[in-house]
């Protein structure tokens, strides 16, 4: 079976590297060049999107952000999943805001804003302090701002003004203003529904972030109250979007209650950590999902950490007794994901030992999160 990924990046890699066991084989759509190329040499196999159309038995996506006409392209094929519509949701908070309401699942407060107007209106109803982010192109930290008083308005204001200016999308971008959640920590759920609507859902992780960018994801420890939360609202709005494929969703815990933060419809970051540590990987169960396969068994097999390798880095060879490298080939530069790092243990305490003594070989600004991830995981074993 062919299956054609849209987006030539790292998580197209990683899902050929795990099709190929299954006799898949695996193509992507380079967006920038047009070419479709395999997904690990890069080597050019074909020109043009209705080539890759044409030759696939299959198409799916690694990423949210991708022009209109060539998801519709897509979808008029019969061959695309998760679909148009999901794609278009996880790309635009709109649509997932929409969706969120839709589904009936927990998330903070918010308002469209368009104009200086819908922004007074957003800070006399949702109040202060407030979350403010693009609708599209957001990532990583990207296209946000926190406005924290009354007097901070107009600045913030002329700065969110000269973006929606200079939008590639003008004509479609806005800005979502949400309530401020004080949450206690981040938590994602990566979960797989297949196209007989079954579903294969791995344990939550918790995720530590800098500047905005995920540094350290982690699966140690279980939480059955905050995995059934979890799992309610990712069948709610997997089945709102009647998806086939791997589903991510982010959530705030709020003192053992969960808010949704966001989703993303594809194979995601902080589930790398299954590439080692679960039973069948995220890469191989989106594969099987959107192939009509069975999917396979999403269990946890051991504590693992997922930690990103971000910008112009080098990992010495001396972190490989502890590790599991995963480079992507991919020219390093300044808040780029260029690689990740799989750490495994027998148990939560030695996951938190692993981490620490992976923390001496490697530079505290590279990694910065290391120490706070494992000294989490000691305090609560």
């Amino acid at each position: 079976m062919n299956v054609l990924v849209l987006g030539a990046g790292q998580l197209a890699r990683m899902m050929a590297l795990a099709g190929a066991p299954l006799n898949l084989t695996i193509s992507a759509y380079d967006v920038r060049s047009g070419n479709v190329v395999h997904p690990v040499t890069l080597e050019v196999l074909g020109r043009g999107l209705e080539h890759g159309i044409a030759n696939a038995d299959v198409i799916t996506a690694e990423f949210e952000h991708i022009a209109p006409d060539v998801l519709r392209l897509c979808q008029d094929s019969g061959k695309f999943y998760p679909g148009e519509e999901a794609i278009l949701t996880g790309g635009d908070r709109r649509k997932e805001k929409a969706l969120l309401d839709k589904a009936g699942v927990n998330n903070a407060r918010y308002q469209v804003i368009e104009n200086r107007a819908d922004f007074d209106n957003a800070i006399a109803r949702i109040g202060l302090p407030m979350i403010l982010k693009s609708a599209l192109d957001g990532y990583d930290g990207k296209g946000q701002w926190r406005l924290k008083s009354a007097d901070q308005a107009d600045d913030v204001w002329q700065d969110i003004e000269a973006f929606l200016t200079a939008s590639h999308q003008a004509d479609r971008q806005c800005v979502i203003a949400e309530e401020f959640v004080r949450f206690d920590r981040e938590v994602s759920l990566i979960g797989a529904r297949g196209q007989d609507g079954n579903l294969a859902i791995y344990p939550l992780t918790e995720n530590i972030h800098t500047d905005g960018i995920l540094s350290v994801s982690v699966s140690a420890n279980e939480n059955a109250a905050l995995q059934a939360q979890a799992e309610s609202m990712f069948d709610a709005v997997a089945s709102a979007l009647d998806y086939i494929g791997v589903l991510a969703i982010e959530f705030f815990d709020v003192n053992g209650t969960l808010m949704v933060n966001e989703i993303a419809p594809r194979v995601h970051n902080s589930g790398h950590w299954t590439q080692q540590g679960a039973d069948v990987c995220q890469f191989e169960n989106h594969l099987r999902a959107v192939c009509g396969l069975p999917l396979g068994s999403a269990k946890r097999v051991r504590p693992t950490a997922m930690v990103n390798i971000i910008g112009e880095v080098t990992v010495p060879t001396s972190i490989m007794p502890l590790a599991h490298v995963h480079w992507y080939d991919k020219a390093p530069r300044p808040g780029r994901k260029i690689g990740h790092i799989n750490v495994c243990a027998s148990s939560q305490s030695e996951l938190g030992e692993h981490l620490k003594a992976l923390s001496t070989h490697l530079s505290v600004d590279e990694f910065p999160a290391l120490l706070e991830a494992a000294e989490k995981l000691n305090q609560e074993a």
